[in-house]
């Protein structure tokens, strides 16, 4: 697993903390805040390339009509098509009582009073296919002691089954039981343009249900590393979009769209020490676990079998590495693809296929691209000195 990264992102998640309960939260980033705002009566007409506004005056001085610009009439289509396919995912757990007393003869405080289930958590998600699959943040649905309800645009409410996660690159997807739902289709990432005008719709602060905020792409191929404040635990994140919309806790999970009404990405994290800095996960890296669940159910991906490190600058001049780029490999599994292959504690794995494992192409990013029992190419340096092209069989999967 990478164990290194250029930042360090906090995961943010609306979530309710009682003194009484003890439980795994999750966190979740959102892109959130409510899209509009008043057009201001103008005295004249305004023509640029964007569209026109017109005062358009009846005669008792009343505005009617006024027009939308394009770029105001390209969102709220967007909204318009998408909406009622994005959902909020509410996190319920077994809470004790507050209803304790001490025992004198143990010397403890014991509770009598029993549990309730009680929302301790939000996110958002949405729908892919019209029989109930829903695309999602694996940090939303973490918690496994949680019970997970679905609530539609429409206030209509389902019970979540979890039918999948993706570790290495924080995605899940669960399942409602259900037919003939609106879905959002998925984009393309590789071709992002920085500035391009982007929508995100999600549940902010677990109770606005479904709301719109807009912003552009102003980063592309980031790299992260995302913290649960809560618990210290990290995850590596690589390629992520970077955008400026607004982010509130609740809406991790939810689609980034751009103006064709596609999801390009999936809301994740945001720099808590920045104002407007939140990052998606691209959709591409999300379709082979889409296309996994749907033609068998689960997410199934090949696993290397190796935990490493990113070289930096610091673990090159650490291990007196020759390159300035790779996978350090730290430890290997038995019996898995990587120790069948005669890949050792102490080399460096520097390419995939001919793609340099890098900060933007991560070793877990780029054998999580590829398919089931397929054959990859690694370019390793050797602890010995060496340089070997060894051929890898994908033949394990985590699911």
């Amino acid at each position: 697993m990478d164990s290194s990264a250029e930042n360090k992102i906090d995961y943010i998640t609306k979530s309710d903390l009682r003194k009484t309960m003890s439980f795994f939260v999750v966190f979740t980033l959102i892109f959130a805040s409510v899209i509009g705002g008043a057009i201001g009566f103008v005295s004249a007409i305004f023509i640029s390339n964007r569209g026109s506004y017109s005062t358009n005056l009846s005669s008792n001085g009343k505005v009617q009509n006024l027009p939308v610009v394009q770029e105001q009439s390209a969102i709220t289509s967007v909204v318009s098509k998408t909406n009622n396919a994005v959902v909020s995912i509410i996190i319920s757990q077994e809470v004790p009582n507050i209803n304790n007393y001490f025992d004198i003869g143990s010397g403890l405080n014991i509770n009598n009073g029993g549990s309730t289930l009680q929302e301790v958590g939000a996110g958002s998600g949405f729908i892919i296919s019209s029989n109930g699959y829903i695309l999602t943040n694996k940090h939303v649905v973490s918690n496994a002691s949680a019970q997970y309800t679905v609530i539609m645009n429409n206030g209509k409410q389902y019970n979540a089954t979890i039918v999948g996660t993706d570790p290495t690159n924080d995605i899940a997807v669960v399942k409602i039981n259900a037919s003939g739902l609106p879905t959002i289709p998925l984009g393309n990432s590789s071709n992002l343009q920085l500035g391009q005008s982007v929508v995100a719709i999600g549940n902010a602060l677990g109770q606005y249900q479904n709301t719109v905020d807009t912003g552009v792409i102003s980063g592309l191929n980031r790299n992260v590393q995302a913290q649960d404040p809560a618990t210290g635990a990290t995850e590596n994140l690589t390629g992520m979009i970077q955008t400026d919309a607004n982010i509130n806790p609740g809406n991790s999970g939810g689609p980034l769209l751009n103006l064709l009404g596609q999801a390009i990405g999936i809301n994740t994290a945001v720099d808590s020490s920045a104002n407007a800095i939140g990052f998606a996960i691209p959709i591409n890296q999300a379709k082979s676990d889409v296309n996994s669940i749907l033609s068998s159910g689960k997410i199934v991906k090949p696993e290397l079998g190796v935990d490493y490190e990113l070289v930096t600058s610091g673990i090159q001049q650490k291990y007196k590495i020759p390159y300035n780029y790779g996978a350090y490999v730290v430890s290997v599994v038995s019996n898995t693809p990587a120790s069948n292959a005669g890949i050792k504690s102490g080399d460096v794995i520097l390419s995939v296929n001919g793609t340099e494992v890098s900060q933007s192409n991560s070793l877990s990013y780029l054998i999580g691209q590829e398919s089931l029992n397929t054959t990859v190419t690694l370019k390793v340096y050797s602890s010995s000195g060496g340089i070997n092209n060894i051929k890898v069989d994908l033949n394990k999967a985590f699911s």
